[in-house]
């Protein structure tokens, strides 16, 4: 039996490292290297923080009270023209119509943990859907590393092109009321910034979990109401945030960001050490009290 670490076991230089890594810089091999020479036992710190999406689950996919499938759709100037997504429902009758909450992938496609997030919303009365960004390329291809080089790969105008599609499939979906939320993480989390700008008034609340922030040029075209999550401890994400808020309350956008202590970038994804349990829930309660208010009423 493989013993597991601790997060506050996890030296914060690896922690440092993981993230340049996650974001690109270097790859698994390199990752690994550079934490063994770095510190005595920085491979097993290394290695701990790699995910394990079956400690992900936390809705099962035969949840009575959901139902949940792959579809398909059109989307026009996105990788391939065609996109796939993970839909989750809640179960009602057959003209129950429910809000609709896009939820976008890390920098590494359709994971297990996007789609328990999908599940979650759908326990919650949301019409969840998840894209994969992968999906003209093969879809995800069953781990992060892989994932993350096709990601990478992608046009990138393209693949938001996609996300974009996404959204309007899912706001304009049969079993939607016509309103939309949008929230994501990491990679996606930037994405949901840019999705309430492109989108404007289409769009009614964004949850983004630690996302880049978009330009002054971008934030007067956000009509929606935004809660936005960051960790303590992530200067790469955390160092756009001032002039983002001040962009926003120039816009009159309504806005609250909210500052998780001891966390690291990531701490929502329950399948690594990373996540705090604590900032974890608090977060999702904020985002959940935004969407009901916001797309429900």
């Amino acid at each position: 039996m493989t013993q597991e670490l601790l997060p506050q076991a996890i030296d914060p230089q690896i922690y440092a490292l993981y993230d340049e890594y996650c974001h690109g810089a270097m790859d698994r091999r390199e990752f690994l290297a550079k934490a063994g020479a770095l510190l005595v036992g920085g491979m097993a710190m290394a290695q701990a923080l790699f995910p394990r999406y079956a400690n992900a689950q936390t809705i099962s996919f035969t949840d009575p009270r959901i139902k949940a499938n792959y579809v398909k759709f059109a989307s026009p100037g996105g990788t391939s023209g065609e996109m796939r997504g993970y839909l989750a429902q809640p179960v009602g009758t057959p003209s129950t119509k429910f809000p609709s909450v896009l939820v976008i992938h890390e920098n590494r496609g359709l994971n297990p943990y996007i789609e328990d997030v999908a599940r979650r919303l759908a326990t919650a009365g949301f019409l969840a859907l998840a894209p994969d960004g992968l999906s003209p390329v093969g879809g995800y291809p069953g781990n992060d590393d892989d994932g993350k080089k096709l990601q990478d790969g992608l046009d990138q105008t393209k693949l938001k092109t996609d996300m974009l599609n996404s959204a309007l499939f899912a706001k304009n979906h049969a079993l939607s009321s016509g309103k939309l939320g949008v929230t994501g993480f990491c990679w996606g989390g930037g994405v949901t910034n840019e999705l309430a700008a492109e989108l404007g008034d289409a769009v009614q609340a964004g949850a983004p979990y630690y996302g880049l922030s978009v330009g002054a040029d971008k934030s007067v075209k956000i009509k929606a109401e935004l809660v936005l999550h960051f960790a303590e401890n992530d200067p790469r994400i955390n160092n756009t945030w001032p002039q983002y808020e001040s962009s926003l309350k120039t816009a009159g956008v309504k806005a609250q960001g909210h500052f998780y202590g001891g966390t690291q970038h990531g701490f929502h994804n329950n399948s690594t050490p990373r996540f705090n349990q604590a900032a974890a829930d608090l977060s999702w309660s904020r985002t959940l009290e935004l969407f009901n208010r916001t797309l429900k009423s």
